[in-house]
C-alpha cells in the first residue's frame, strides 16, 4: 500500500475541477441561498409553520454553483423538477393514506415526471419527499406548498445563479459549443468531423457502456476532440507554432487600398495577409474574398485575425485552419506584435514530417 492511499477517498472525483472553482462555488452559494432567503421573507413574511426557505435548495445551490455546466444544473432543470417534484409529493400525500409508502411513490414518480418534462433534478427528489413528510404547515398549505416557497425559491435562486457566473466565467446557463460546419453550402459536412470519430460513434459507445452520464452530448463531443488533439501533440512530439512559422511575413497597413493588398496576394501567391498598424500591431486579416472594393481601405473590409503565441502547440491549430474560413493564424508576441504567420500548408507539412518520423 502507498503512502497516499489513506487519503485516496480525498482526492477530487470532478473532472476539471481546482481550488479556485471551489471558493468560487462556495462564495455563490453564500450569496445564492442568503439572497433566496432574505428576498423570500421580505417579500412573503414570515410564516411560522411554513418555511420561507426548503432545505432541498441547498443541494440545488451546490449543482448550480459547483457545476454549472451539468445538464441538471440548467435553469428548466431547476425551477420545473423542484416544482414538478413538489405538486407530485402533495398530490401523493393527499392520496395515499400509509406515509411509507408515500415516501416511496412521491420520489419515484417525481423522477419519472421530471424525466418526461426533460427536466431531471436530483434535489427534485428531496422537495417530492418534503411535501410527504414537511409536517402538518405543509400539509395544510396543499398545493400552495409548490408555489410558495418552492417555486419562488428556484425562480430566485436560479435568477441569482445567472447574474453570479456573468462574474465568474462560467457559461449559465450553459450553451454547448456549437459543433462545426459547412461554411462552403455543400453537403459534406466540414473538415474537422470527416476524420477521427463520428456522432454515432459516440452514441454506439454510450449505448455499450450502459450508462447515463450528467453531460450534454455535445459538450462529450468536443471533450473527446481536445482529447484527440492532445493525444497527437503528445505522438508526434507537439512542435510549437514558433518552430514551424514563416517568419519574413508579408503585411498590409488599414489606410492601403483593396487594390494594393489585392496585388499582394496575388504577386506573393498567398491567401491571406495580416493588417498592422505602424507599430506592427495585428489589427486583423485579409482576404481575396474580402476585396470586393478595390478603393475601399483595408481597414474598412478586413476580417478578424486567428492569433497564437509562438510557444503554443502547432498541432492545436488543426481545428482553427480546418474551419473552411481561417487559412492562416498570426503568431504574435506578449505585446501583440507580428512575429510570423503559421499557414495550412506549414501545419500540413508539420504534420506529415512527424507522421514519418514516428513511422520510420
Amino acid at each position: 500500500m502507498t503512502a497516499s492511499a489513506p487519503f485516496r477517498f480525498f482526492r477530487p472525483i470532478l473532472a476539471g475541477a481546482s481550488l479556485k472553482d471551489r471558493m468560487i462555488a462556495s462564495a455563490g452559494a453564500v450569496i445564492g441561498i442568503a439572497l433566496t432567503a432574505l428576498v423570500c421573507t421580505l417579500a412573503l413574511g414570515r410564516d411560522p409553520h411554513l418555511p420561507f426557505i426548503v432545505a432541498p435548495l441547498g443541494a440545488s445551490a451546490v449543482l448550480l454553483f459547483a457545476v454549472p455546466a451539468r445538464p441538471l444544473a440548467q435553469p428548466w432543470s431547476i425551477i420545473g423538477g423542484n416544482t414538478l417534484s413538489a405538486i407530485i409529493g402533495v398530490a401523493v400525500r393527499m392520496l395515499v393514506p400509509d406515509p411509507m409508502l408515500a415516501c416511496g411513490l412521491a420520489v419515484g414518480l417525481a423522477i419519472a415526471a421530471m424525466s418526461l418534462a426533460r427536466c431531471l433534478h436530483p434535489p427534485g427528489g428531496a422537495a417530492a419527499l418534503t411535501a410527504v413528510v414537511g409536517g402538518p404547515a405543509v400539509a395544510s398549505a396543499g398545493f400552495l406548498f409548490a408555489l410558495s416557497p418552492v417555486l419562488i425559491n428556484s425562480l430566485l435562486l436560479a435568477a441569482l445563479a445567472w447574474v453570479f457566473h456573468r462574474f465568474s466565467g462560467h457559461s449559465y446557463p450553459h450553451v454547448p459549443a456549437p459543433a462545426p460546419a459547412s461554411t462552403h453550402a455543400t453537403a459534406d459536412p466540414p473538415p474537422q468531423l470527416r476524420v477521427g470519430f463520428r456522432a454515432a460513434d459516440i452514441d454506439a459507445a454510450l449505448k455499450d457502456l450502459g450508462e447515463t452520464f450528467d453531460i450534454n452530448r455535445e459538450d462529450l463531443d468536443r471533450l473527446l476532440r481536445q482529447v484527440e488533439r492532445r493525444a497527437l501533440e503528445r505522438t508526434h512530439g507537439a512542435p510549437t507554432c514558433g518552430e514551424i512559422m514563416s517568419r519574413d511575413v508579408v503585411s498590409i497597413g488599414p489606410g492601403d487600398a483593396a487594390s494594393s493588398a489585392r496585388a499582394l496576394l496575388l504577386h506573393h501567391g498567398v491567401r491571406a495577409l495580416p493588417v498592422v498598424d505602424a507599430s506592427n500591431h495585428v489589427l486583423g486579416a485579409v482576404g481575396l474574398r474580402d476585396l470586393t472594393d478595390d478603393a475601399a481601405p483595408v481597414g474598412d473590409v478586413m476580417s478578424r485575425a486567428a492569433l497564437a503565441a509562438a510557444d503554443d502547440p502547432a498541432f492545436g491549430l488543426a481545428e482553427v485552419l480546418g474551419d473552411g474560413r481561417t487559412h492562416a493564424v498570426m503568431i504574435i508576441d506578449m505585446d501583440r506584435r507580428l512575429i510570423g504567420i503559421v499557414t495550412q500548408t506549414d501545419l500540413l507539412t508539420a504534420m506529415a514530417r512527424a507522421a514519418a518520423v514516428r513511422g520510420g
